[in-house]
């Protein structure tokens, strides 16, 4: 199976930023790993096509949770390509098929009358955006562990703490992992995703900490890219930073 690495370049609020989804490849199977916010649709395919492939050739999509930056594409991906299966961890099924409300503006909206007036009006334009973000039916339903048939080689593993129902994916044969939102790189360090953010911090401590027992020779997180050295270097620095008596 290969795992090719997609970048998509974009600006928010006059900020240059990149986010990196993956595509699974093995025989007549294309998997996207995560996709982008909504309108990231021509940025996404133009992303494929520059590494040879279409998405007319996408059979799947895994969402790893329903961020509006993970899965905010998948309605008009759907649209335009109506065969693509979804797939998510169990407990992600009712936020990404809308039955019910999203877990980020509903933290979004808890915080908002605690905020000092001067961030009032861009809290409130988040929580406007994330009312925009349209649900996608969900094909198929992991519980953490799995090794799809399909995907030879690949383990779902559940990663909770940025979001309860947050999974990423280890490949075995090169021992890479694709973080999602479990870890991030910054500045060429490794970190928590933004705490800001993250719905369950303990949680999310406890989840590095077992990411850190798997061999793992290269990471590829969602923002950030990959880091293909210095791994364990890095991860004992993040490990000190977050120690696991934080952890439950």
């Amino acid at each position: 199976m290969q795992l090719i690495v997609l970048e998509i370049p974009f600006h928010f609020e006059e900020t240059a930023n990149k986010l990196y989804p993956v595509i699974l490849q093995h025989k007549e199977e294309m998997i996207l790993v995560d996709g982008g916010y909504a309108g990231f649709l021509p940025l996404l395919e133009e992303a494929v096509l520059q590494k040879g492939l279409s998405l007319q050739q996408l059979t799947g999509s895994i969402i790893t949770h329903h961020d509006i930056d993970h899965m905010g594409v998948h309605d008009e991906l759907l649209q335009k390509y109506p065969s693509v299966k979804i797939y998510a961890y169990h407990t992600e099924v009712p936020y990404i098929n809308g039955t019910q409300k999203s877990l980020r503006l509903q933290q979004a909206e808890a915080m908002l009358p605690s905020l000092p007036p001067e961030y009032q009006s861009g809290a409130m334009g988040f929580i406007e955006l994330l009312k925009t973000m349209q649900p996608v039916p969900v094909h198929a339903v992991w519980q953490g562990g799995e090794e799809p048939a399909f995907l030879p080689g690949l383990q779902i593993l559940h990663t909770p703490g940025h979001m309860p129902g947050h999974i990423s994916l280890y490949h075995k044969p090169s021992q890479t992992l694709i973080t999602a939102d479990a870890m991030v790189i910054e500045e060429g360090a490794l970190n928590i995703a933004n705490p800001h953010f993250t719905m369950d911090m303990p949680a999310a401590i406890a989840s590095i900490h077992r990411l850190a027992a798997i061999p793992i020779r290269k990471l590829i997180c969602y923002h950030g890219g990959i880091m293909d050295n210095e791994i364990e270097a890095n991860m004992q620095s993040l490990l000190a930073r977050y120690p696991l008596s934080e952890a439950y």
